[in-house]
């Protein structure tokens, strides 16, 4: 198997700020590989938002340690994080984030203006549309999100994380607000993914969904476990 894209070990978070500190994460591990993909599963408040979020360094551990490749970067400064967030990483949410005066290939063409160095506007629109060729919605690109569904929408929204060609996507709950017809066909899309090189680390409440990743991981009191039986099935 491929190096590591990231390792994470003796992952520790606490919530702070209430009458007793609240443990979300309590010591733990997770690997990602090049064209792995894993699912994150977990009841509500389970942490699992929290640890997606450290690893796309939004947030900082408090204890453990965090290596991008061969990279220790558990205590890495902002400016340094929002860098990588924007070399590495692409993400995709429940909510679409997409500009609703922006056109589907101009809302991925942004992704292209800070990041990727200076690139001419005909070869910002050529990636875009690339992107939305991938996702199957290439013919939607001159619509703008109010004349888009919702699966049509997140689907554009994993174009523009695509489009710069992360090492790593990190989707959460990407299917929330989507009927199940349509969540197939986004996790299906971030799945593909992995097909091109890319890591996926998938969190979702949906057992039918993870169950499509290679690995299905659980999250519980704060401990992350690979899923018991009875929540494969």
């Amino acid at each position: 198997m491929n190096e590591p894209l990231i390792r994470v070990t003796g992952l520790t978070k606490t919530l702070k700020g209430q009458d007793e500190p609240r443990t979300i994460l309590a010591g733990v591990d997770l690997t990602l590989h090049s064209g792995e993909s894993i699912a994150v599963l977990g009841r509500s408040g389970s942490g699992k938002s929290t640890l997606l979020s450290l690893i796309g360094l939004f947030d900082r551990p408090d204890g453990g340690q965090y290596l991008l490749g061969e990279r220790d970067i558990t205590r890495i400064a902002e400016r340094k994080a929002a860098a990588l967030r924007s070399s590495e990483f692409g993400f995709v949410f429940q909510r679409f984030f997409l500009l609703k005066h922006l056109t589907a290939a101009q809302n991925v063409a942004m992704a292209l203006v800070n990041g990727q160095g200076w690139l001419p506007r005909r070869k910002r629109r050529a990636r875009a549309m690339d992107a939305l060729d991938l996702m199957g919605i290439a013919h939607l690109a001159k619509h703008k999100p109010p004349r888009l569904s919702g699966g049509e929408q997140q689907r554009v929204a994993i174009a523009r994380a695509l489009v710069r060609e992360p090492k790593i996507l990190l989707a959460d709950e990407p299917t929330g607000a989507l009927d199940t017809d349509t969540g197939n066909i986004v996790v299906e899309a971030l799945r593909s993914a992995t097909d091109r090189g890319c890591g996926l680390i998938l969190v979702t409440h949906d057992h039918d969904h993870a169950a499509k990743m290679q690995r299905m991981l659980h999250l519980d009191h704060g401990v992350l476990a690979p899923a018991p039986t009875a929540v494969r099935a």
